[in-house]
């Protein structure tokens, strides 16, 4: 018999928080082309929608740079909850705005939820996983998220009909109501076996350890014995090396694996997915998709489905083929629809509209560059959008983790906020320039990890520091792993 608690229905449960920054990214998404929005706040065009967008992100670089702090402080758990909390005042701002000012407030508080929640969630998932399922386990936060921005959608696609303020009031006070659970639901989950050694609580390690391992709570089982004192001698490691979290992290030693986690992220933000997701209406309107909301929807379903093989596979398919080739893929897609663009756009005669280059009365032309664009949201959900979550959080230490995740994914809602407050006026100044853009910053992509991420399906987060100090190119360590002595049979 399955124990309803166990570490797959603990790290769903945890994955709430990836549903609250899906709800966040579509509660824009979703009534930017409403006539009620557009009336209520003056049809805002240009930097003022870009700010309303990217007032969100902003408030996640708040929470991000706060997250390792708190994290390390109050336990992931507790952290995640401040989160919920902070996330439930941000969406009654937001369903009560009277102004954009008001609106951009409560999206900024909502945002700090997701800046602690991003981080934190992840390393949570990560620090109670077996290695042979940690990529699965930390996936489910990107499933999460695009759960969250499919029901958010779908609940203002509905909405979209009311002849009233309620049609986008109604869907941003609804947001609140999943932080509640998540809120109350954290009660009765455990602590992080890791966090809890961190503060020298080795009696509830122990037991943690055997909860989330064993299905009759066995302190004594030799695999969990094996798990704690890994996680005691990697401690103990860590501390004589007698350095501060800072120190360590611009450390010779700790410099690539750092560097690299900010780079899985920055690199997540600049693969084009963010332009589809808060402004795709603006991309179908621009080529004449005759029911650009129906569309969206399509959009969105794609990304959760193309998101399941991520989580069953990325454990046995590895970190790195899919990055690659996931990059590589929406690189092209980016071309092809830019060069769609070119040869068959031209200018948009209506001045007020957020796009100032259009495709008119080539309807297989817009159906082509419709097609590009789902294929390169399938692409990211299916690589860069779990996998950059799963590496960020799994390839740094436990004394620098919370620290180092926070430092990424503050360079992630950095380049985030660049882009959703950058976009709507670049998207008019540069008409298909756009799309040269981001194929050409995934083909970067694809070649930093070519150079500099090593292979670490499988490995726990003890046997990481191996592949990064075996000396060899980094795109080679994985090969002097293979006799690594292992607990394979369990875990």
């Amino acid at each position: 018999m399955v124990r309803l608690l166990n570490v797959y229905t603990i790290s769903i449960f945890a994955s709430i928080g990836g549903l609250l920054f899906g709800f966040e990214i579509s509660s824009i998404s979703g009534v930017i082309d409403t006539p009620q929005y557009k009336e209520y706040y003056g049809n805002p065009l240009g930097a003022t929608q870009g700010g309303i967008t990217s007032a969100m992100p902003a408030g996640s670089i708040l929470g991000a740079l706060s997250a390792g702090l708190i994290g390390d402080w109050l336990s992931r758990k507790v952290a995640i909850q401040a989160g919920a909390v902070l996330w439930c005042i941000g969406a009654a701002v937001q369903s009560a705005s009277n102004s954009i000012g008001m609106l951009v407030a409560g999206r900024l508080l909502s945002g700090v939820c997701i800046g602690i929640t991003s981080s934190l969630v992840p390393i949570y998932q990560s620090e109670i996983s077996p290695r042979k399922v940690r990529g699965r386990i930390v996936s489910f936060q990107q499933f999460a998220i695009t759960w969250g921005i499919l029901i958010q959608y779908s609940i203002q696609y509905g909405c979209s009909f009311i002849q009233s303020e309620a049609s986008f009031r109604l869907p941003w006070a609804i947001q609140a109501v999943p932080a509640v659970f998540l809120f109350i639901g954290l009660f009765w989950f455990p602590y992080s076996p890791r966090w809890l050694a961190s503060k020298d609580r080795w009696d509830e390690t122990l037991k943690v350890l055997a909860f989330l391992r064993t299905p009759d709570n066995d302190i004594n089982d030799q695999l969990v014995l094996a798990e704690y004192r890994e996680i005691e001698d990697q401690l103990r490691s860590e501390r004589e090396t007698n350095s501060s979290a800072l120190g360590e992290l611009v450390s010779r030693k700790m410099r690539r694996r750092v560097l690299l986690a900010l780079a899985m992220q920055i690199g997540n933000q600049l693969t084009g997915a963010n332009f589809l997701d808060y402004y795709i209406l603006y991309v179908y309107n621009s080529v004449d998709i005759a029911d650009s909301k129906m569309a969206a929807f399509i959009q969105y379903t794609i990304k959760v489905v193309m998101t399941i093989p991520a989580i069953l596979w990325s454990d046995k398919w590895g970190r790195r083929p899919i990055l690659i080739v996931g990059a590589l893929f929406m690189a092209a897609c980016f071309f092809v629809a830019g060069g769609l663009y070119s040869l068959y756009g031209e200018p948009n005669p209506v001045p007020d509209e957020p796009f100032a280059w259009v495709i008119d009365g080539y309807v297989h032309v817009s159906r082509s560059v419709q097609a590009c664009l789902y294929l390169a949201i399938a692409s990211f959900n299916l690589s860069w959008a779990p996998v950059a979550w799963i590496y960020s959080s799994e390839i740094v230490p436990l004394r620098i983790r919370a620290t180092t995740v926070s430092l990424a994914l503050t360079c992630r809602w950095t380049i985030n906020f660049a882009v959703g407050f950058a976009i709507p006026p670049f998207f008019r100044a540069t008409k298909w320039g756009i799309f040269i853009m981001f194929g050409l910053f995934n083909a970067a992509s694809a070649t930093v990890v070519y150079l500099a991420a090593p292979e670490t399906k499988q490995r726990t987060l003890e046997e990481i520091d191996e592949i990064f100090e075996h000396g060899k190119p980094l795109w080679k360590s994985i090969l002097a792993l293979q006799e690594t002595n292992g607990l394979e049979a369990r875990y």
